[in-house]
């Protein structure tokens, strides 16, 4: 028989490796040898070898290391295909090895001999004889020189646990159990953005381990620098303990590298290890990180999830790639894309804690199911468990689910027809017609949610609940029910449920398999439903023991605060060395619900020294202490269970907040400053199941008419009119309409004092860098570049769209967030400018724009000695006190994640600066102009200056590379008579995507102004034509 590496993996397939090994990765290989016989000749075989067994398909490498251990030497060999093997009988004299060990139910003989660094034998297993070579590895020291790498974090930021780790030890030691754990963590988190050979990452600029260059080191402890500090785009990977660090490295050299991109494996030999940091500790022990399940959301969470048994349910299904990735057919999913959870047992720890729980999807106003079971759902989102492409399923039991589509039938026909928006795929979209369904929003009193909609003229209050009785349990609805003009009809369950129905004013019949509550015109009613698998007992008798349904009003008034608490954060005030002094206002991160405080919206009450922040895992506070002079914030949740609010706004003392699935009004109805009333002020956007739609910001404008932003779907086509857009809605909330569109990913919105607006997108795919969009309201097409938002036009080439303000490139964002003008007689010689914020790496920056023959343009420049420990979202300048309050957070796609979620308040110093107000494009050159007189003297030098440009091409592909790279000649520079702007004469200029203008300038009192400008040149301004003819001559 002949035996091949394949007959060898599959027999390797027991014990807890068995879910590798169906990945085609099997365990470590360890064989411990003693050699029984020692000579003198054993003193030239101690130390490291690399072996190699020869299959008919491709060897199993390893390496061999032979420690002397009293009068006998001690040996084991690593290899990530076999398991651990121990020699029964070992021999070794005049250099020559024979042992013999049982692996796999079969007898094996390994034979050979050692010469000097070479050890040649066969491995003999039945008739087959497989050859296995070694060489020694070398101990000459291999010193790799890190400095000249740009890492994100200096060892100033490194936590206390990344010192005296011993990398050496732990490296020698990596084994099957590493690669176990580092699959893991690889699989739930590094995919996301790398991917996998089979499967395109969500960021495809991001390392292709299996076929790229490593731009920062290949060996293990430069990738772990990569990792721990940050580097480009990979942000530090601060949560991950140096052992799981070293395990994900360890899949990735073994799963990708080695046998994929062979030129980029790297060889850990002793001279390599000797070399190492020094160190004593292995790090902390890991430790799960679920905070996503741990928090404490309340009783209720809104989201996009999908009901599935979780023992009967379908497979999860996501289209691969090539990218756009082609729809999936989810028209049998049952997806409550506007979804509402609601706990239904009572006890502590709010939604994520319950036992049992119901969804009703406000979209069209049904009960899409109920289910028991342990933890909730699986957590999978983006801003759940960071995971992309995905969104959360239930977990458990599933006793009873709706299809997808109204609730309720039509009031003008009966039916169930659903006549909203038909999406690509064939699934619905949107909310139902007003005058069919509309839902008003939810009232919170203890651990009560109702529910208040309408259909047709009949008014409706809701509340869900159980019974349970002997570990039985049944759903049950409570509904009261205004007298309506015409006839109702409430789709409840399949008739394969258990249904009942108590009170007055309905009855039950049955309809298309499903069991059908029908409510006469003109009829008050007062009913319970009772909803249960078949497989209840005692059914009856749990029905007849509940009370009878009560009025739901009462529960309408307000009730007891469920947040009472009030936390304190301390205030630690910034230096005022600098142009910009930082003063940072932390939230309280120890908190009862174990929130994780990722702020991603901020706005000022009348009373200046208080605000209200909203974060992305749905809370909302009122924050108090701003500007009264203390050390200290007082912190009080005032709301929660939100889908993802990335905006809030206070409009005459009445908070808005901006969630994907509407807008929402938060009202206390009895003055205790908590949120009883949810009302739902617009939900006219069309929600689906991807990731990626945030809607973000929100601003008002002088008539009061609100405005947010829309993403679209990243890697895919739009599936919905929404997709990518700028929203309006009017200022009664009753009606919105699509102001622009063209979008990726715009973070936010930002309302110029013309009334037109600013708006950044991100880069990606039909979008080659990042940009700043100006926007125009009015213009017939305020369509902004990628081809695959809502309804694009015919003609793909730039022509065809608005283009950016600014091309931003990743050396300067790799994703920027929302601009704010400067609105602070405060801030001296910079109010009246522009900022934009920079949630990917956590900066800000000074926009410099202009106007050249109607079109915008202009630059970005780095504010110096700033720098966040979160990516920033939202600012706003204080009316009170003219400072500028931050908030950021850290998730996807930024390199800041020091703190989950940060407060930061920005104060002007009045320290010269030193960037540039202004930039001017002309026919002739770049002019930048500064606060300060310039010495013009020490100015005039061109090599002061370099100005380099380059091109991008926009198409379906992620991003640019830069194309027709120069250096533009600085023939002269110019000072103006006021000594406060310069010129550069540049002969060759001309519209480009891209330049960049580094300078390094001084003032008349000798500070050193150094920086850098990014900026596009859409038009010249006219100047010198003349001169400018001689100078290119």
């Amino acid at each position: 028989m002949m035996i091949s590496k394949k007959d060898i993996l599959s027999t390797c397939n027991s014990g807890h490796f068995t879910e590798l090994l169906r990945a085609v990765i099997c365990p470590i290989l360890v064989f411990s040898m003693v050699f029984l016989h020692a000579c003198n000749s054993n003193q030239g075989i101690e130390g490291a070898w690399d072996f190699e067994i020869f299959f008919d398909e491709e060897p199993i490498l390893g390496t061999l290391k032979l420690e002397k251990e009293n009068d006998s030497i001690v040996g084991v060999i690593h290899s990530f295909l076999l398991g651990k093997i121990e020699f029964e009988d070992l021999r070794i004299a005049n250099d020559e090895l024979n042992a013999n060990f049982e692996k796999f139910g079969m007898q094996f003989y390994l034979h050979g001999k050692f010469d000097n660094s070479e050890f040649n034998g066969t491995l003999v297993v039945d008739d087959d004889e497989l050859i296995f070579t070694a060489i020694r590895q070398s101990f000459e020291p291999i010193i790799i020189d890190r400095s000249h790498i740009k890492y994100m974090l200096s060892d100033n930021d490194l936590q206390e646990t990344e010192l005296n780790i011993d990398h050496a030890g732990i490296i020698e030691e990596l084994n099957e159990e590493a690669l176990e754990r580092g699959s893991r963590i690889y699989n739930a988190n590094c995919v996301n953005c790398h991917g996998n050979p089979d499967m395109e990452g969500s960021l495809p600029n991001a390392a292709k381990f299996w076929k790229h260059t490593f731009k920062a080191g290949n060996d293990p402890f430069s990738m772990y620098q990569t990792i721990t500090r940050g580097y480009g785009a990979m942000a530090p990977q601060l949560r991950l303990t140096p052992q799981e660090k070293y395990d994900v490295i360890t899949y990735i050299r073994e799963e990708y590298i080695r046998d994929e991109n062979r030129d980029q494996y790297f060889k850990t030999t002793p001279g390599y290890l000797a070399n190492l940091p020094k160190g004593t500790s292995r790090g902390p022990a890991s430790e799960p990180y679920n905070p996503w399940s741990d928090q404490d959301y309340g009783n209720f969470f809104i989201n996009t999830y999908e009901l599935s048994d979780e023992e009967t349910g379908p497979e999860r299904y996501h289209s691969p790639g090539p990218t756009p990735f082609p729809d999936e057919d989810y028209l049998k999913n049952n997806f409550a894309y506007k979804g509402i959870a609601v706990r239904l047992d009572k006890g502590d720890g709010g939604v994520s804690a319950g036992k049992a729980w119901m969804i009703f999807d406000h979209d069209v106003m049904r009960i899409a199911g109920g289910w028991t079971g342990t933890g909730f759902i699986d957590w999978e989102g983006i801003l759940l468990n960071d995971r992309h492409e995905t969104y959360p399923r239930t977990v458990g039991k599933l006793h009873f689910e709706t299809p997808v589509g109204p609730g309720w039938a039509n009031p003008n026909t009966g039916s169930f027809d659903d006549s909203r928006y038909t999406a690509r795929d064939g699934r619905k979209f949107g909310p139902l017609p007003k005058k069919w369904a509309n839902y008003k929003g939810l009232y919170h009193h203890g651990d009560k949610i109702i529910f208040s909609y309408t259909v047709g003229s009949a008014e409706i209050l809701e509340q869900l609940g159980m019974e349970e009785k002997d570990d039985q349990i049944v759903f049950t609805r409570t509904l009261n029910i205004t007298p309506s003009s015409s006839n109702l009809k409430l789709k409840i369950a399949s008739v394969a449920n258990k249904v009942t129905i108590t009170g007055s004013g309905a009855r039950l019949s049955e309809e298309d398999g499903h069991v059908i509550m029908n409510v006469e015109k003109f009829k008050e009613a007062r009913v319970k439903l009772f909803i249960a698998d078949s497989e209840v007992k005692n059914f009856d008798l749990i029905v007849k023991g509940s009370p009878k349904p009560e009025s739901l009003l009462k529960f309408t008034k307000g009730g007891p605060a469920h947040y009472p608490q009030v936390l304190e954060s301390s205030i630690v005030r910034g230096s005022n060395d600098d142009l910009l002094a930082v003063d940072q206002l932390s939230p309280p991160f120890e908190n009862p619900w174990q929130a994780r405080m990722k702020l991603s919206g901020i706005d000022f009450m009348k009373d200046g020294n208080r605000a209200v922040a909203c974060t992305t895992d749905g809370d909302i506070f009122l924050i108090t202490g701003l500007t009264k002079g203390g050390n200290t914030l007082k912190w009080k949740r005032i709301g929660s269970g939100l889908f993802q609010p990335l905006g809030v706004k206070v409009l005459d003392e009445k908070i808005y907040v901006t969630c994907r699935d509407q807008l929402v009004l938060l009202r206390d109805l009895n003055g205790d400053e908590e949120t009883d009333y949810y009302e739902s002020f617009n939900n006219d956007h069309q929600v689906t199941d991807h990731f990626h739609e945030f809607a973000m910001g929100l601003q008002v404008d002088k008539e009061g008419n609100f405005y947010y932003a829309k993403s679209g779907r990243h890697a895919r086509e739009a599936l919905v009119p929404q997709h990518g857009t700028l929203i309006k809605v009017s200022k009664d909330g009753k009606k919105s309409e699509i102001i622009a569109s063209g979008f990726r990913a715009a973070n936010g919105v930002c309302l110029n004092p013309d009334g037109s607006f600013l708006v950044t997108d991100q880069q990606g795919y039909w979008n080659p860098m990042n940009r700043i969009n100006w926007i125009d309201v009015g213009k017939e097409n305020n369509f902004f570049g990628n081809m695959w938002g809502y309804n694009p036009p015919a003609d793909s080439s730039d022509l065809a769209m608005e283009p950016p303000m600014v091309w931003v490139d990743m050396e300067f964002d790799r994703s920027p967030s929302e601009l704010l003008w400067i609105d602070s007689e405060k801030w001296g010689p910079l109010n009246g400018g522009l900022l934009s914020f920079s949630y990917g790496y956590g900066k800000m920056q000074l926009v410099l724009h202009e106007e050249v023959n109607g079109q915008r343009q202009g630059g970005i420049v780095d504010m110096p000695q700033l720098q966040f420990y979160t990516g920033v979202m939202r600012g706003r300048f204080h009316p009170e006190d003219g400072n500028l309050y931050l908030c950021g957070m850290s998730a996807w796609s930024t390199s800041k994640n020091m703190r989950t979620g940060d407060l930061y308040r920005i104060r002007y110093t009045g320290n010269p600066v030193s960037v540039p107000l202004k930039l001017n494009a002309e026919e002739d050159g770049i002019q930048l102009s500064f606060a300060s007189e310039l010495d013009a003297e020490k100015v005039s030098n061109p090599e002061n200056f370099e100005v380099q440009t380059w091109d991008i091409i926009r198409s379906s592909d992620y991003g640019s590379e830069r194309y027709n790279t120069k250096i533009l000649k600085i023939v002269k520079v110019e000072v103006s008579d006021d000594k406060k702007s310069v010129k550069l004469v540049l002969p060759d200029i001309k519209p480009i995507d891209v330049m960049t203008i580094a300078y390094k300038v001084m003032d008349l009192n000798g500070n050193l102004f150094q920086g850098k400008v990014q900026n596009t040149i859409h038009n010249l301004a006219g100047s010198r034509s003349k001169e400018l003819a001689v100078l290119r001559q």
